[in-house]
């Protein structure tokens, strides 16, 4: 199973860019998830083909705000994953996130624009980064993908 992950969009609407991204790297994707920080839900009509688990963020309008629940829990061929944006300053950011799961195998976050992809005491980590690229990115776009197998792997991917 592939699952395309993006986070921090940022738009008011479906940009040329992340409809190349629906199309090429989420072509064969199960799932979409985003991570929040859609800025305005009609981001997700360039991902119109594909199921999609969003998650409302900090700089989310009212509308995503009222949509979209602020965190979600799937689970997937029987991992736990936790899907939520995040808050506060980047620097510990995860270690505020543990405390609003219990028992995952995957933690899907965005907020920083920074993409991490590790484990920690048996969980996966996982940012996306941030499509809108921003200065803790080093304004770099990026998107991740989840492979669940026997485990889940994550991969980066830088945009042009």
């Amino acid at each position: 199973m592939k699952i395309g992950v993006i986070s921090d969009t940022h738009m008011t609407e479906p940009h040329p860019l992340l409809e190349m991204v629906a199309q090429t790297y989420f072509k064969n994707v199960d799932l979409i998830l985003h991570a929040g920080d859609l800025t305005h839900i009609c981001v997700l009509d360039a991902f119109k083909d594909k199921e999609v688990l969003a998650v409302a963020g900090n700089s989310d309008s009212p509308e995503v705000k009222d949509r979209l629940p602020g965190k979600e829990t799937i689970i997937l061929k029987h991992f736990k994953i936790g899907v939520i944006h995040g808050w506060g300053f980047p620097v510990g950011l995860e270690r505020r996130l543990d405390s609003s799961f219990e028992g995952l195998h995957c933690l899907v976050y965005g907020h920083s624009h920074r993409p991490a992809n590790h484990h920690r005491e048996g969980v996966l980590y996982f940012n996306p980064g941030a499509f809108s690229g921003g200065i803790f990115s080093l304004w770099r776009r990026t998107v991740g993908i989840l492979t669940i197998e026997r485990d889940i792997r994550g991969e980066i991917i830088r945009l042009p």
